[in-house]
């Protein structure tokens, strides 16, 4: 497993969402496990996407696709996205019992 982080900025964020939304089984079939979608505190369309992927390699192929870059203009993104893939080395959970 991998974790993708990529940050950009969209035109319209309601627009962006509907396409990314209608890409969930083309992202799940190329090796998407999970997505979890951040907007910054001052502005909605400042976006922050952490992934969970199947391979690194599956990650890059997919980051890297031409169809990819062409989904990602047609929905709005500003500029290239900062794409950053991770291996986690901890995680730390809390509960109300700390």
């Amino acid at each position: 497993m991998i974790n993708v982080l990529i940050h950009h900025e969209v035109a319209d964020y309601a627009a962006w969402k509907a396409l990314f939304d209608s890409a969930y089984d083309w992202r799940r079939k190329n090796g998407e496990r999970n997505c979890r979608i951040f907007r910054s505190a001052g502005n909605v369309n400042d976006l922050t996407l952490f992934f969970e992927w199947e391979s690194l390699e599956k990650a890059r192929t997919f980051m890297a696709s031409e169809e990819l870059k062409a989904r990602m203009a047609g929905a709005g993104v500003k500029g290239a996205p900062r794409v950053d893939f991770l291996t986690e080395v901890q995680s730390i959970r809390r509960s109300a019992a700390d």
